[in-house]
C-alpha cells in the first residue's frame, strides 16, 4: 500500500473512533444525568488518551495527533460533566 492510503485509513479511523463520544457527550449534557458513567472507566480512558496523544506526537502522527487531542476534549467533558452534575444531584 502507497503511504497516502495507509494515512488515509488512520484519518478514517480517527474520525470514526472521536465520533463515537459525541453522542455520549451530547446525551449527558442534554439529560444532566451521570448516574451510568463509571468515573473510574471514563479516568483511565483520559489518561490512556493522554498517553496516545504523547505518542502521536514523539512520532510525528498527525492522524493519532489531532484524533487525540478531540478525543481528550470529549472524554474530559464528560469527566467535568460527572463531576459537575452529581455534586448537584447530592
Amino acid at each position: 500500500m502507497t503511504l497516502k492510503i495507509i494515512e488515509l485509513i488512520g484519518y478514517i479511523a480517527a474520525v470514526f473512533t472521536t465520533l463515537a463520544f459525541v453522542p455520549q457527550v451530547w446525551l449527558t449534557w442534554k439529560t444532566r444525568e451521570t448516574g451510568g458513567i463509571s468515573l473510574g472507566m471514563y479516568a483511565i480512558f483520559t489518561s490512556g488518551v493522554t498517553l496516545w496523544l504523547v505518542y502521536g506526537w514523539m512520532i510525528q502522527s498527525w492522524p493519532i495527533i489531532i484524533a487525540n487531542i478531540l478525543t481528550l476534549l470529549l472524554s474530559l467533558s464528560i469527566l467535568l460533566m460527572k463531576f459537575f452534575f452529581s455534586r448537584r444531584s447530592n
